[in-house]
């Protein structure tokens, strides 16, 4: 299943990534900090769901009450 999700209060604006068996694949952010994301990105490639929800959860950039990471588990969190 291809997942997009349209982030809230961060740089990025936008989460693509797809959901095989319960694990995330092809993580591709729009805007944002593209080496960090892309780090994240490869670091979640192929994990489950929810361990992935349950280790960027509740993140918070700078002053901000989100994060990529967060908005991530977030949109992680709207899969059935």
């Amino acid at each position: 299943m291809h997942k997009t999700y349209k982030t809230q209060g961060t740089c990025s604006t936008q989460i693509d990534f797809d959901v095989i068996d319960n694990k995330i694949y092809n993580v591709k952010f729009t805007n944002g900090c593209n080496g960090n994301l892309k780090g994240i990105s490869a670091l979640v490639e192929g994990e489950d769901i929810n361990v992935v929800k349950e280790k960027l959860q509740g993140i918070k950039c700078n002053y901000k009450s989100t994060s990529c990471p967060d908005q991530l588990a977030k949109a992680l969190s709207e899969i059935k």
